[in-house]
């Protein structure tokens, strides 16, 4: 099984890191709070193999990815856009 890749992304104003393994339809982990990643490290490697691509990024203010100061700068509208940046990063309708 090829290691996971570490990348970054610009998305919604903010740099956010993400993990990647596989190819085929996109599947984006999201994890809960006070998580990272991480949380899904048994999980990517299985569905990778099942034939998707796999991305969890570090949400807003967790992990590696930027954490904006004003508490205003993490309401679900931030959240859902950072993802939906993600996406279009990753070049995947």
């Amino acid at each position: 099984m090829p290691e996971l890749q570490h990348k970054f992304a610009a998305s919604n104003g903010i740099r956010m890191h993400y993990v990647e393994l596989g190819a085929g339809p996109l599947v984006i982990l999201c994890h809960g709070w006070p998580e990272s990643w991480y949380s899904w490290r048994h999980q990517i490697p299985a569905l990778a193999a099942a034939g998707f691509r796999i991305v969890a990024p570090d949400q807003r203010g967790y992990g590696h990815t930027d954490a904006p100061e004003p508490i205003e700068s993490y309401n679900i509208f931030n959240l859902v856009g950072d993802i939906v940046g993600l996406v279009n990063s990753l070049g995947v309708e």
